[in-house]
Order: structure tokens, then sequence, then C-alpha cells
């Protein structure tokens, strides 16, 4: 039995405007500051789980979410850091996990 809410990959895009994204999401400059540590994987299959394994896709609709990267951290919905490792990757504030369900 496959259960689809279950499946939560991690596709995301990148919007041009705040209006058309589901989340807003701004880069914090350390790791103690973010609610998620994100490693870009190279392809969508390397998405597994809501453990911030991110594949940037090409077009909107190939998403799961769409993010709107924001200027100041006050405005934003998540607070991301880029991590160098993909076992680096997951959760800081699991309160926020919902975000990218």
């Amino acid at each position: 039995m496959v259960f689809p809410l279950l499946s939560f990959s991690q596709k995301v895009y990148s919007v041009d405007y705040s209006n058309q994204s589901d989340i807003k999401v701004f880069v914090v400059e350390y790791e103690n500051q973010c609610d998620l540590k994100v490693y870009k994987v190279d392809y969508p299959n390397q998405t597994k789980g809501n453990k911030g394994l991110w594949y940037f896709v090409d077009y909107p609709n190939q998403s799961d979410k769409k993010i709107y990267f924001v200027e100041y951290p006050n405005q934003s919905d998540l607070k991301i850091f880029f991590v160098d490792y993909q076992n680096q990757s997951g959760w800081r504030n699991k309160s926020k996990q919902y975000l990218m369900y």
C-alpha cells in the first residue's frame, strides 16, 4: 500500500516574486542560526523525505515547493543554511518541518 502523503520529496523552484511562492526563505550566514540545513543534490531521485536534500528544478510545475529568497530574516518563513556534505543536512528546528510537507 502506498501512502502519497508520506512521499514528500524536496524538489524546489526559486520564483522571482514573493507572491508566487509557497515559502519565503532566508539564507543565514552561520549554521546555528538556521531552521534547516540544506544540501543541494545533483539528481531528483536523491531527494529522500523531508531531510533537507533539495533538488532545484527548471520549471515551477516540476516542483513540490516554490520558494522565494528574501533579503531579511524577519521576512522569512524558513531560515536555511547550505551545507557542503549530504550527511550534514537536516532539521535544527523541527517545529518548522511542516513547511516542507
